[in-house]
């Protein structure tokens, strides 16, 4: 026994050296070709979602990296092909329900068009049929890299304002404390020399999500110990967002000093790399303080399991057809529902008649649009009552579909860069209509003419909320139980000057007169189309 704990710890280290006994546990051929086929024939009947990854990878910078990270996966499973040599695989019944919930979750996502649940869905699917097929000890021999391929779907985008807020935040608070008066309102801000703005592109998001995956990778390579390798992650993530920051002040600095001639345009992106460049190799030099001198995993084989036979091919073909029984129904059961969802019919949707002093008017006194993609019918009003003014916009949408769906991140009230509008704020609030509370979003959207505020909502066939989640989720069972999916953006905006009282006031009478009759024009398009659709 004690021969047995100085082999263990023999084995311990880098699990790739070459200096490893060349002892080999047997019937390693057949279970790799099944895992092999099994995983190509769930990649063919998954596609669709697998393509959806793809093309996100194709068209963003944010997620370019997707690209990568399979090949990334699968060499640092052959440098670990040493210790898999001395693991007997052995198929796990275990993972086969833990597939079957993973598949009917991804089909409820497939039916409800929630993409990144999908995508999620069908990454844990690949990793959970390795271990139904190879077993519990090869999974946690290459559990990093398995778990690696998380990295491949695209998420993240919720963050993005939250960014856009903090670099903001950031820029403003050192061009003050360097002595620049700043007038900042949301994500403008503007000084004497000129005005300046924080979009999607420089919310940092591109640097915080290769930085993160870098960071996982670099931590595995270069530490063993739990905390080790946590607190280089931790890092990971915090520095960019600061450096971000840093980035975006230093731009405005660069900007001003040159007379507003460096920094600009295609120098704005060259300086922002270059930058995130310098910033990685600082993260990197800072992590190398505390590498160890002989990383790796600290898994150690099993000498107890190492080189016992193997069970008979037939044991791992029935494992990898269970599993695949288990999982290709899945897009067929979706695919049928979509199939079986109602037909549509015309939507017929006509704004509010006015009432109590309310009356409609065709003036426009406002040439703000909102950008919503595809609706089936959106209808555009304006009101007037002793000298108020307020305007509404109804986004319609039938059943909810890929490209043509209420939830969108390319649904906004205004478009990146737009060269009219811009939106400096948005967030929730909650006023009393009828004695009730009612949530809604607020946004204040300003051009060099005129500042609107704009209270919005998502009504999905009579429920009310503004959350894009939950609004999801409402989506999802109105559509496994066969509901109608209508929904629609509801949108009030008036005008408004630096004081808000007035404006908040104008819209909370507005909706106490005329929120009702909103809700009943929606009503009758969801019954009036859902009639014409089955006729």
């Amino acid at each position: 026994m004690a021969r047995r704990a100085d082999d263990m710890n023999e084995y311990r280290g880098p699990v790739e050296q070459a200096e490893l006994p060349t002892v080999e546990a047997p019937g390693w051929a057949a279970p790799l070709v099944i895992i092999l086929s099994a995983a190509a024939i769930v990649v063919a009947a998954f596609w669709q979602t697998a393509e959806s990854m793809i093309d996100i990878w194709w068209r963003s910078e944010t997620f370019a990296h997707g690209f990568l990270i399979a090949p990334i996966s699968a060499y640092l499973i052959w440098r670990k092909r040493h210790v898999l040599a001395r693991i007997t695989p052995e198929p796990d019944w275990r993972g086969l329900p833990v597939l079957a919930l993973l598949g009917a979750g991804w089909a409820v996502c497939r039916i409800t068009d929630v993409l990144v649940i999908q995508q999620l869905c069908f990454v844990a699917i690949l990793q959970v049929l390795v271990w139904t097929v190879l077993g519990t000890r090869v999974v946690r021999a290459i559990a990093f890299p398995l778990g690696f391929l998380f990295f491949s779907v695209p998420m993240g985008e919720a963050l993005i304002p939250h960014l856009m807020n903090f670099t903001a935040s950031f820029t403003v608070k050192a061009l003050r404390l360097t002595g620049l008066p700043v007038y900042w309102e949301g994500t403008y801000f503007s000084l004497p020399s000129g005005t300046w703005s924080v979009v999607e592109g420089c919310s940092g998001m591109r640097y915080l999500i290769a930085s993160v995956t870098m960071g996982f990778l670099y931590a595995y390579l270069s530490y063993r110990g739990f905390w080790r390798r946590a607190g280089f992650v931790a890092l990971a993530t915090v520095f960019p967002i600061i450096a971000n920051g840093l980035r975006a002040y230093l731009i405005v600095m660069i900007a001003i000093l040159s007379g507003m001639r460096l920094a600009l345009g295609v120098d704005h992106i060259i300086y922002g790399w270059v930058f995130f460049g310098i910033v990685m190799l600082l993260l990197f030099w800072i992590g190398s303080f505390w590498a160890d001198k002989n990383p790796g995993d600290d898994f150690a084989v099993d000498l107890e399991h190492a080189g016992r036979p193997a069970p008979a091919p037939r044991r791992f073909a029935i494992y990898g057809l269970s599993a695949l029984a288990l999982l290709i129904v899945w897009p067929g059961a979706a695919a049928y529902v979509g199939r079986s969802q109602p037909s549509v019919g015309e939507v017929q949707l006509a704004a509010p008649a006015g009432t109590d002093g309310w009356r409609r008017t065709d003036r426009k006194w406002a040439h703000w649009k909102p950008h919503y993609v595809g609706p089936d019918r959106e209808v555009r009003q304006t009101y007037e009552r002793n000298g108020r003014k307020v305007g509404i916009v109804l986004a319609y949408y039938q059943r909810q579909r890929q490209g043509r769906e209420l939830v969108n991140s390319d649904n906004v009230l205004v478009v990146e860069k737009d060269p009219v509008w811009r939106q400096v704020q948005n967030k929730p609030v909650k006023v009393t209509v009828h004695g009730k509370p009612v949530e809604l979003v607020q946004s204040r959207l300003e051009s060099d003419s005129q500042k609107l505020l704009v209270w919005h909502w998502y009504w999905l066939n009579g429920e009310h909320t503004t959350s894009p989640y939950v609004a999801k989720l409402i989506e999802a069972r109105h559509r496994l139980l066969g509901r109608p999916e209508d929904g629609a953006a509801v949108m009030v905006y008036t005008p408004y000057d630096d004081d808000l009282r007035h404006p908040k006031a104008t819209l909370r009478q507005f909706l106490k007169t005329m929120l009702p009759g909103i809700r009943s024009q929606l009503r009758e398009a969801v019954r009036v189309r859902t009639e014409s659709g089955n006729g």
